[in-house]
């Protein structure tokens, strides 16, 4: 088996510069170790805070420069175990500062129940007198509203206690898939041994035109799943019950509620995404995996050969210095500011992109307070990647400005909204290259990449969504999450949309073990959210540039000071309506409808 390569060996520019966090491992020690003492601070405020209106004021503003450095200190943490997973050494530094900030978060649990103990005529009064809380009336009334569904500052505090134990879960997930999945290597056609890892599956091989690789390393992918299944089935149960427990314990009527709550998201807008999209976009896809079908000449087309590129012998690869270049050229139109952001993100080490032992799989973006965002990724050389890396950057231009334009209580953005700015980069991208373009077959390999984008959100993402949909109603009924019901359950989501243009085998249902975002709440289904308000965004683009982007770039900098469906309404995106899903479903069908004239 060919080895990876070690993060040590890793070419410096490939990976991110986390010394603008902090300058060297000592200074994050220092700053970790002060946290303990330091949240004093907070805690002079305490049994305080509806004193009166400047007091409030002041123990907001002191527990908002504390979140800063918490944030600033679990980002490092995170991003350092996320690049090098197998590290015992950043495995050490991610326990010992998890460990830190839940003893530092336990003591600041008070902080949101002593505010719900303030009566709500008291509160408006304060924020009425006082100017300087005006900017903080979001947060508070955000706040007010889970005042039914709160327990007394000394139960909140036990309950942060277990914050270490609650989180265990999804970390035991992400050690156990970055730390121990070990995949066998595969051989291609002309018996050249290939190097096999999550992240090159995903990312490369799962893409490949190779029908001989496709399916050969999809084989070895499943393998290693079906290992750990049982393992698995466990930990995530152990997350739903978790999850359902707490439901019933604050008094919500569902985990659904729970969750939707945080997102300030009707279930109304949940479930219209779930089934309108579901329902209108099965039948468009499956005349696209018709049209794979016979581009590749198959028989039968299988689950893994459904992220195949239409057109395999037309397959450029691209590398990492010509994407940024097509990603600014693509990204100008949204101007200066702009702009510049995202020049500084692919030229001043914000994003890292080398395949290593111990990676974290996938992509994301983190963008702690104060300092710069930091974009994680796997570079395979692939027309993909540059879509990936267009949507982290997306995120990236997101909050640095929220984060430059807004206080940091000001800058959580509801998940239902966070991938709209992301795959309106996407979106924009491929734009770009379709109006650069006269040639009908780059046109064709450039829809490909496109409907790429609505796969990940629309099909991949949402699947994922009714599955964890179907999961909580088994589990609120008391149905044991054995691997077997898990399996089952991720079968049948796939196989109701897919029908019968698509053979399903026994590791079709085992992909419920590739997501994280299980572990993060209705996080799955906000991905076609997102998708959807950036659909009807580049509508507005196309007709009128400057008001839409003008109108985006305000949305931008508004970070998390508006509800999210304030931020659509003022993007000119009226989410409440149905018909905005259908028309993103619909621009789906015409460019499936595209590529089917393209071979005529």
């Amino acid at each position: 088996m060919m080895e990876r390569t070690k993060r040590a060996d890793i070419p410096v520019k490939e990976t991110w510069d986390l010394s603008d966090l902090f300058e060297t491992e000592v200074t994050f020690e220092g700053e970790l170790n002060s946290l303990e003492d330091d949240v004093q601070t907070v805690l002079d405020y305490k049994s305080k805070l509806g004193n009166d209106a400047d007091t409030l004021l002041g123990a907001i503003k002191t527990m908002e420069a504390f979140m800063q450095r918490i944030i600033k200190v679990g980002s490092y943490a995170m991003l350092k175990i996320s690049a090098d997973g197998s590290d015992s050494a950043n495995q050490s530094l991610y326990a010992k500062t998890m460990t830190t900030l839940t003893n530092v978060e336990t003591k600041l649990a008070f902080f949101d129940p002593e505010l719900l103990a303030i009566p709500e005529d008291t509160l408006k009064k304060f924020i009425d007198e006082l100017p300087g809380l005006q900017i903080y009336k979001k947060m508070l009334y955000d706040i007010l509203d889970k005042r039914a569904f709160t327990f007394t500052a000394e139960i909140e505090e036990i309950l942060g206690a277990l914050g270490e134990v609650h989180g265990a879960p999804q970390m035991i997930y992400e050690r156990s898939k970055s730390a121990d999945f070990d995949f066998a290597s595969v051989e291609d056609n002309e018996g050249n041994t290939l190097p096999m890892s999550e992240s090159l599956y995903e990312d490369k091989y799962e893409m490949s035109a190779n029908t001989t690789i496709r399916r050969k390393t999809y084989e070895s992918f499943i393998q290693t799943l079906s290992r750990y299944k049982n393992t698995f089935a466990a930990t995530y149960q152990t997350e739903v019950t978790k999850q359902i427990t707490m439901a019933k314990l604050r008094g919500y009527s569902s985990v659904t509620d729970m969750l939707l709550q945080d997102q300030h998201v009707t279930k109304e807008m949940y479930e219209n995404q779930l089934n309108i999209i579901q329902e209108e976009l099965a039948p468009h896809m499956r005349k696209y995996a018709n049209l794979l079908k016979a581009d590749y000449g198959l028989e039968t087309l299988h689950f893994s050969d459904l992220k195949a590129p239409l057109d395999p012998d037309y397959n450029p690869e691209i590398t990492f210095e010509e994407a940024k270049k097509m990603i600014q050229d693509a990204l100008s139109i949204m101007g200066d500011e702009y702009k510049e952001i995202i020049t500084k993100g692919l030229n001043e080490r914000w994003v890292d992109y080398a395949d290593n032992i111990g990676k974290q799989s996938g992509a994301f973006c983190a963008s702690p307070y104060g300092s710069h965002p930091y974009i994680l990724m796997t570079w395979t050389n692939q027309m993909r990647g540059a879509f990936t890396l267009a949507h982290e950057l997306g995120h990236a231009g997101h909050f640095y400005l929220a984060n430059h334009y807004q206080k940091l209580m000001n800058t959580d953005v509801s998940t239902y909204f966070v991938e709209a700015p992301s795959t309106l980069n996407e979106l924009l991208l491929a734009e770009h290259l379709l109006q650069n373009t006269t040639d009908k077959r780059k046109k064709r390999w450039i829809i490909s990449e496109l409907l790429g984008t609505y796969y990940h959100n629309f099909i991949t993402h949402l699947l994922e969504a009714e599955f964890q949909h179907r999961i909580y109603q088994l589990a609120e009924n008391g149905v044991p999450l054995t691997a077997d019901v898990l399996c089952e359950q991720k079968t049948e989501a796939i196989a109701n949309f897919w029908g019968d243009t698509v053979k399903l085998d026994e590791g079709t249902g085992l992909t419920w073990m590739r997501q994280q975002h299980y572990y993060m709440g209705l996080y799955p289904y906000t991905y076609s959210a997102g998708l959807t308000v950036s659909t009807a965004v580049l509508q507005r683009i196309k007709s009128d540039p400057d008001v839409a982007i003008s109108d985006w770039l305000d949305v931008l900098k508004a970070g998390g000071s508006l509800t999210p469906l304030e931020l659509t309404k003022k993007a000119g995106v009226d989410m409440l309506d149905p018909e905005t899903i259908k028309s993103a479903v619909s621009y789906v069908g015409d460019l499936i409808d595209q590529l089917e004239e393209s071979y005529q």
